[in-house]
């Protein structure tokens, strides 16, 4: 029988990639898709590339007979959504936004308790396997914690860490801005929230989580590229590991995840754009390791994971829906 889904807050960037995926799933059936301002209209009516795939409208209504909902909010508005809204206990929710990423617990006013489980499945397999709730991590903390779990969980983050990320412009959402219109951000580049990302707090708990010692600074500089989708991330820290020890490191710590390799090449963002892979670099300069990770923003780092949570979490392959390719040529 199909997993029938939900999503909230469809019209945006994260719901219409996720409507990509899931509409292609050989498991999961489309319920319904909520959106107070498109009520009425086509799916591709706001995601013109969904044109020949479904014939499914947007409704202001919601169907709690579903057994998942994906929450495709924004920030601190999935809260406010569970507050106003009674969604049965048995509904399993994945949630997008940061809302439950740093604090787990949630009781609404009706008095229903949720645990939210941080939905790394790098790090968290097993817990999502048994979790009935998900907070689905950050894009940028996506990227960041894959090139550092390794070192942290090994003991080996001893020194400040610096990390460089560059992210195109579906990273903002999908409402205009002044620095996502098209004539400011073609051939352009600017560093923007230095050192204070939201992103640096869910990244500081995964990784305190996994590490064996204490973990020193992080130093974060986010910039914004101009590119629509990916992120590309460099993160380097002194090291007494030497580049074979490195490598092996973190070949052995990723053997078992579906998305995440580590290359014996350079990598580039056209790599895993339109996957959900994460691909990283491991080398080591002077007395230093330099990481480099990949990902696309709008998969790996939103809609991808989100099913590969809800594959988790409801037995099937961790696979399955995502094997999708990228745009290299």
């Amino acid at each position: 029988m199909a997993i029938k889904a939900g999503i909230i807050g469809g019209a945006g960037y994260t719901a219409g990639e996720l409507l990509r995926i899931l509409l292609n799933h050989p498991e999961v059936k489309i319920s319904f898709v909520h959106s107070n301002s498109h009520s009425g209209h086509k799916l591709y009516e706001a995601h013109s590339d969904l044109l020949g795939e479904t014939e499914l409208t947007f409704t202001d209504k919601l169907d709690n007979s579903v057994d998942v909902m994906f929450l495709c909010l924004g920030h601190n508005k999935s809260v406010e959504f569970l507050n106003h809204n009674e969604i049965p206990a048995s509904v399993k929710i994945i949630d997008l936004s940061q809302d439950f990423r740093l604090k787990g617990q949630y009781t609404s006013p009706q008095g229903v308790s949720r645990t939210f489980v941080y939905g790394l499945p790098e790090l968290r397999r097993d817990e999502i396997r048994k979790a009935q709730n998900i907070a689905n991590p950050g894009c940028f903390a996506t990227a960041f914690e894959l090139s550092l779990l390794p070192l942290a969980a090994s003991g080996n983050i001893k020194n400040e860490v610096h990390i460089n990320g560059i992210t195109g412009s579906t990273g903002a959402g999908q409402a205009p801005s002044e620095t996502t219109h098209f004539s400011w951000r073609n051939n352009n580049m600017s560093i923007y929230k230095a050192f204070t990302h939201q992103h640096l707090k869910e990244v500081r708990l995964t990784l305190e989580t996994a590490a064996t010692t204490g973990l020193p600074k992080l130093n974060f500089l986010p910039l914004r590229g101009n590119f629509s989708r990916g992120i590309f991330l460099s993160a380097y820290t002194e090291t007494s590991l030497d580049a074979a020890q490195l490598v092996a490191l973190y070949k052995d710590f990723y053997k078992d995840a579906a998305f995440t390799f580590v290359s014996d090449r350079e990598i580039s963002v056209k790599d895993v754009v339109n996957t959900n892979k994460c691909f990283l670099t491991v080398e080591k300069y002077d007395n230093k390791v330099l990481v480099t990770s990949v990902i696309d923003n709008l998969t790996k780092g939103a809609s991808g994971q989100a099913v590969q949570n809800m594959n988790l979490m409801f037995g099937l392959d961790e696979k399955a829906g995502l094997n999708l390719k990228p745009i290299s040529f």
